[in-house]
């Protein structure tokens, strides 16, 4: 298929939905958007999800529900706290049983990311719990296509999917560092490449657009952590 016929197919509506107490999530949110919106005919919202619209234990907001009934592609994301999702992101998730009794989100494409403190922090419960969520509304998930990152001796907090995350997007922040700090070079080019991933496989998914899958040996994986080092130097 040629550009000109890529220009001339419907747009794509992929749409990133965060819930961030700091700041950190936000802007892995904002990388992850920034590398959707490099691919052509994919039209691209970032919806920040905020506890003013928490009433009563129930979250409402009938604009960002009418968007994400009409996106093709939904990327959750929210940090890790006490190993679990926010609050306020439960109760987003919890509005959607509306569209769960009216599978309004079947076959729609879903994927996930986390913020946490801590290396660990439990980060796995939380992708598992934004991917069940998916699964229950019929929608079709993705994960990280990246290899792993600092897991040898020449590894750095600066490569690529450094740690080693596959059902979704994980990030790790100091405590004491503002959200300008989040993450890591790494942590922001490996959502980067997954927010680009999941808009080129919703064009492929909505419009039948040609999607060739990057491979990369673990030797090309690591030379790429190296260049992105340097990049920074």
């Amino acid at each position: 298929m040629t550009a000109n016929a890529v220009d001339r197919t419907p747009e794509a509506t992929v749409t990133v939905v965060c819930h961030s107490v700091h700041g950190h999530t936000r802007l892995l949110a904002e990388h992850l958007a920034e590398g959707a919106r490099q691919v052509p005919g994919v039209q691209v919202h970032l919806v920040d999800i905020r506890a003013e619209h928490v009433t009563a234990g129930r979250w409402h907001d009938s604009e960002v529900m009418a968007l994400l009934d009409r996106s093709d592609a939904i990327v959750l994301g929210c940090p890790t706290l006490m190993g679990s999702v926010s609050a306020v992101f439960k109760a987003f998730m919890e509005a959607a049983f509306t569209p769960f009794t009216t599978q309004a989100w079947k076959d729609k494409l879903a994927g996930g990311f986390t913020m946490s403190a801590s290396q660990s922090g439990d980060k796995l419960a939380v992708l598992q719990q934004l991917s069940v969520f998916a699964a229950q509304l019929g929608m079709q998930w993705i994960g990280v296509g990246d290899m792993p990152g600092n897991n040898w001796s020449g590894g750095t907090r600066d490569d690529v999917n450094r740690l080693g995350s596959w059902l979704g997007l994980m990030s790790q922040s100091h405590a004491d560092l503002g959200p300008e700090d989040a993450g890591s070079h790494g942590d922001r080019v490996t959502a980067q490449r997954y927010g680009e991933r999941i808009a080129r496989l919703t064009q492929r998914w909505v419009n039948g657009v040609p999607y060739e899958t990057g491979r990369m040996t673990e030797h090309e994986a690591r030379a790429l952590s190296a260049s992105l080092r340097e990049a920074v130097a």
